[in-house]
């Protein structure tokens, strides 16, 4: 396979950027091409997919194919894009209000059929595009634009609902981390199936620190694990914090070498477990009892929809009776008049 030499740069488009200074999406994408060039594939071969908000500016600065679509159907044009042209690398860009509410029967299917895209989710729990108003992710009793005396509902967890859709890979980054980003986008373009990254992502004028309380601060590494397939779960400033299991089956964090606790009772990381158990305990994971969860959570390997589809599509051709629109009208029940 041919290596293409590129730099960050050369998927940089000449528009520009028109972003907030200081929004998490900047970090995003620079991240993004950063990955796409050290990938070493064809440019020709890269789509980038968005339906409507903030986030979904992205194919605009991105110098690849690319398409602009409308609210919440970024996952139903990245998926048929897939499926027309599979050796394309479909990065489907969307935020939590785009994907999770008008898109979210979108969002369920694509991952339900494993669709081979990469979809990386912006959650910065507003509608930053349509000026503060409270999207599926605001936290429950949050005051916002159309919420001004706080919010009645309970949030949805974007990995919950990528473990309800029977989803292959849920990961979670925070935009300002950029090797953590970085290693993680990569990790997402390797997979073959439905990758799915949510983005922490901080946004400066509607809901500005957010998530400072997670990434904020001289103790944020006491605060934060952050998980590879096949490592200890260890954490903390002095990597001396890690996970285990209470007697009721639940995660605990403990420090190694105080209360009996060593090194071999801390867990290891499997990321590729198909049950569903322990990754849906890790994305549940919330402060202060327990750090939240970053990293590669879910990666479990299974049979994609455009193989599958290229694969039967292959078998029907090589069997098939009718090879071209003569045998297909003289086929079944005919007669002549």
């Amino acid at each position: 396979m041919t290596e293409f030499k590129y730099t960050a740069k050369d998927f940089k488009s000449s528009t520009e950027v028109r972003w907030c200074p200081g929004c998490g999406d900047h970090a995003v994408m620079n991240a993004v091409q950063r990955v796409m060039a050290e990938k070493g594939l064809n440019k020709a071969d890269y789509a980038v997919i968005s339906g409507i908000g903030c986030s979904s500016r992205f194919p605009y600065y991105m110098n690849t194919f690319g398409f602009h679509t409308i609210h919440g159907r970024g996952g139903a044009i990245a998926t048929g894009v897939k499926a027309a042209n599979p050796k394309l690398h479909v990065w489907q860009i969307t935020g939590d209000g785009d994907a999770l509410a008008i898109g979210g029967n979108h969002f369920i299917h694509s991952i339900r059929r494993n669709i081979d895209i990469n979809l990386i989710l912006f959650n910065n729990k507003i509608y930053g595009l349509t000026k503060g108003q409270y999207s599926p992710t605001t936290d429950r009793g949050t005051k916002t634009k159309t919420s001004p005396f706080g919010t009645v509902e309970d949030p949805f967890y974007p990995g919950h609902l990528v473990l309800g859709s029977r989803g292959r890979f849920f990961a979670r980054t925070i935009d300002g981390n950029m090797k953590m980003s970085q290693e993680i986008y990569h990790n997402a373009a390797d997979f073959k199936g439905t990758s799915v990254v949510e983005v922490l992502q901080n946004c400066v004028i509607f809901n500005s620190g957010i998530h400072e309380e997670i990434t904020k601060g001289e103790d944020r590494d006491d605060k934060q694990i952050f998980l590879r397939h096949g490592e200890k779960m260890i954490f903390g400033v002095d990597k001396d914090k890690g996970l285990v299991l209470d007697k009721k089956g639940k995660l605990k964090a403990v420090t190694i070498g105080q209360d009996g606790y060593t090194m071999d009772d801390i867990l290891e990381h499997d990321a590729k477990d198909e049950d569903l158990y322990m990754h849906s305990a890790l994305i549940s994971m919330k402060l202060p009892d327990l750090p939240v969860a970053f990293g590669v959570i879910r990666a479990v390997d299974s049979l994609t929809y455009d193989h599958a589809m290229e694969a039967q599509i292959a078998e029907v051709q090589e069997t098939r009776k009718i090879t071209c629109v003569d045998d297909l009208l003289r086929s079944g029940n005919t007669w002549e008049v």
